[in-house]
């Protein structure tokens, strides 16, 4: 089996410091890299430089979809296939929106739920998922992230980098352990 460079990682020994190291990452002007911690850091995705992930207005876009589909569903069954007048709901067009009150539930319901599919799928697609084995988890150290360590990795596709210069600033912002983390083909 060959091994093909995947990134250049680091270990960081508090929050604070794994956050400070983001900060002059950032800075440095990579775009491919990550942060791994054993739990949630305020204000990291903000050193990191991340912007807002477009999974909020797909989802929107999945739940407007809903709503459009159980409109569609309730006014060509009601007003036009079974045009039949139940407990005095109108069925002609002209007062046809005075019954739409009664469909509420259908056209809230199917809104959720394109929204919900929308939120999944879309995450398991941002997130590059299935993915069955990362990487990362050829680093031995790297098992230390569920308990209390935290880790910063510069990945090889990131246009900046290069080996020596990836090791040398994780080394100079304070990083132990740099490793070299290769990917197995």
């Amino acid at each position: 089996m060959s091994k093909r460079l995947h990134a250049v990682g680091a270990e960081f020994e508090s929050a604070a410091e794994i956050y400070h190291a983001a900060e002059k990452v950032r800075d440095a002007g990579y775009t491919a890299w990550d942060c791994h911690s054993p739990f949630p850091i305020h204000g990291l995705d903000k050193a990191m430089g991340m912007k807002k992930s477009w999974l909020s207005a797909f989802v929107f876009v999945c739940g407007l979809a809903g709503f459009l589909t159980g409109l569609g569903l309730v006014t060509v069954t009601s007003f036009g296939i079974y045009p039949i007048i139940v407990n005095g709901k109108p069925i002609d067009w002209s007062h046809g929106v005075r019954a739409l009150q009664f469909f509420f539930p259908v056209m809230y319901e199917l809104t959720i739920l394109f929204s919900a599919f929308g939120a999944t799928f879309g995450m398991i697609l941002r997130n590059g998922l299935p993915r069955f084995h990362h990487p990362l988890f050829n680093w031995s150290r790297f098992a230390k992230v569920t308990d209390d360590k935290f880790f910063l990795v510069i990945e090889t596709r990131d246009p900046l980098f290069s080996d020596t210069k990836a090791k040398a600033l994780l080394a100079e912002i304070g990083g132990k352990h740099v490793t070299e983390v290769f990917d197995q083909d």
